[in-house]
């Protein structure tokens, strides 16, 4: 339910800001990496020396729970200014300081006005994240936040579903926000899976473009997508479709790549009218080219997402090819894709390639002559 939260924000320090390039090379956080302890955060107009800080928001209806972001502003101030809000989604790795670092550089070099962009990234506490400042706020199982699974500790129960909900009540509360117009929630492979999956489920999109707010969703090499029906990629060629073969893997429908056993956040969910629903949002998929590896280190091979093909290349390639062989008569399909042409799984150069700035800064490529070439998908 789309709810404006009420906010209690607290300001809590870490670690010194990185340099801007490395906080840059470990933007994604991505499914299977290594944890490292938290870095950079959050903006700030103190000398660089000075600790970002990250806040505590109070979300949702009734008692609520508070939830930790990273932002470029004050969530409990002033934000009557704000025309533009743009959300980095971390990885598996729960760095969104990282992300958010990334983002703020990004965002310079896009020429924005700073002060009219809210940029948040939200940072979703695991369950090995004990001791580092979380308490009192709902935690999630390693992966269980990029399926919008349900928090594991009590007395919290929201999926990590409902924070990108209430996250977005936030921010297009027009009491506080008046001026806000557009709002891009971005990730890049693990923070790709929940964005997907979040733009497909969620129930809130279309009243929020009614409001006249331009709400859209960047997809960046995510390990898996989320099928609508039990077909997926067959053939040599992987162009045609048919069920999966469940003597080779009895499960390869279940979420979070099917509709069966679906989150109780979108339980009772019919698949196909999903897909309609869907198609009639703002997406934006990238591939990088050379995200073409089979063995690669943080590729999800559990058979669910083998079914879908070899690579995250392939995979994108296939969806994007089913999305098209599901649509039917009358159905438009406002979904955009690119391949960034020589940039394998690199979130950084993804984000800042002509397609991935213009996507979620608006940064035109006349403005971005170094940012990586993007091609139409090759279908």
């Amino acid at each position: 339910m789309l709810q404006a939260p009420s906010l209690a924000v607290r300001r809590h320090p870490l670690r010194p800001l990185a340099a801007a390039a490395v906080a840059i090379a470990v933007l994604a956080g991505c499914a299977g990496s290594p944890q490292t302890p938290a870095a950079a955060g959050a903006r700030t107009q103190t000398p660089a020396a000075a600790k970002p800080q990250w806040q505590r928001v109070h979300l949702g209806t009734g008692a609520g729970y508070d939830f930790p972001v990273y932002a470029n502003h004050r969530l409990d101030g002033d934000l009557s200014r704000i025309r533009e809000v743009v959300f980095v989604q971390h990885g598996l790795q729960r760095n969104g300081d990282d992300y958010y670092a990334a983002g703020a550089a990004l965002l310079k070099a896009s020429g924005r006005n700073p002060d009219e962009v809210l940029l948040v990234a939200p940072n979703f506490p695991g369950t090995p994240d004990q001791g580092k400042g979380f308490d009192g706020m709902p935690q999630w199982s390693v992966q269980g936040w990029m399926s919008g699974e349900n928090a594991v500790n009590a007395p919290f129960a929201v999926s990590s579903l409902q924070v990108l909900d209430d996250l977005l009540a936030l921010v297009t509360d027009k009491s506080r926000l008046p001026g806000v117009t557009r709002v891009t929630v971005a990730g890049h492979s693990g923070g790709a899976q929940i964005v997907h999956r979040y733009a497909v489920l969620n129930h809130v999109d279309e009243r929020i473009r009614a409001r006249g707010i331009d709400l859209r969703y960047v997809v960046a090499n995510p390990s898996s997508y989320l099928y609508f029906t039990p077909v997926r990629p067959a053939g040599p060629d992987g162009k045609s479709f048919a069920p999966y073969d469940k003597a080779v893997c009895p499960d390869y429908d279940k979420y979070r790549y099917g509709m069966h056993d679906i989150v109780p956040y979108a339980r009772g969910a019919d698949g196909l009218t999903l897909y309609r629903r869907y198609a009639a949002r703002q997406v934006t998929y990238l591939a990088g080219t050379e995200d073409n590896d089979p063995n690669h280190r943080v590729l999800d091979k559990a058979c669910g997402a083998e079914a879908e093909g070899p690579t995250r290349l392939q995979r994108a390639r296939g969806y994007l090819r089913y999305e098209r062989y599901l649509a039917s008569p009358g159905v438009i399909l406002r979904h955009q894709a690119y391949e960034v042409v020589g940039v394998g799984h690199d979130q950084a150069r993804m984000f800042g390639s002509q397609c991935g700035a213009r996507a979620v800064f608006g940064m035109t490529e006349s403005a971005n002559p170094d940012g990586a070439a993007c091609r139409a998908p090759q279908l």
